[in-house]
């Protein structure tokens, strides 16, 4: 008979396994590599898991779920949520989750039966979590710009153009 999966132990190793995959990706990902630096063992990660795929694509919630949380503590009172989210989103240091997020985007849209909860959920919740009372097609297409603009900056590394076009264009995208 199996042992039955400690689900604190599950949280905690899927907690590392993500911290892992920001650090090093996730499309190239082998288990026993993360296995080692998350100091267990293969059959581990597979007997709380499942196997490779279910863990990935619970990691590519992770990495969705972390953009989330980390957003909701960028607003202050009083701020525009999408501009507290570009402040933060630009921020250098913050560069490592956001390829990690881009890369999960591209797994999930290169097998979207694998990854159907990442793909259900990564527009919607952005729609849900910033667009509160606000137009939907304009929260569309601000979330359309800040996330292009991001990939813009992560392969060039122009934060004056890119955040320039931000300045410029976000505003028009309120009507304001």
């Amino acid at each position: 008979m199996a042992r039955p999966v400690d689900h604190e132990r599950r949280r905690e190793l899927l907690e590392r396994a993500t911290d892992y995959v920001i650090e090093h990706g996730i499309a190239d990902m082998s288990l026993r590599p993360l296995a080692d630096a998350l100091d267990t063992q293969a059959p581990v990660l597979l007997h709380h898991f499942g196997s490779k795929e279910q863990l990935v694509a619970l990691l590519l919630n992770e990495v969705r779920a972390r953009l989330r949380h980390v957003a909701r503590a960028a607003v202050v009172e009083g701020d525009d949520p999408v501009d507290a989210v570009w402040r933060w989103a630009t921020d250098p240091t913050h560069d490592a989750l956001y390829r990690t997020f881009f890369e999960a985007y591209g797994l999930a849209l290169r097998d979207p039966g694998a990854y159907e909860s990442f793909l259900d959920t990564v527009v919607t919740d952005w729609l849900a979590e910033l667009g509160q009372g606000g137009d939907p097609i304009a929260m569309t297409a601000l979330i359309a710009l800040v996330r292009g603009l991001l990939l813009d900056l992560l392969a060039t590394g122009d934060s004056e153009r890119v955040n320039t076009t931000y300045r410029r264009v976000a505003p028009a995208l309120r009507g304001s």
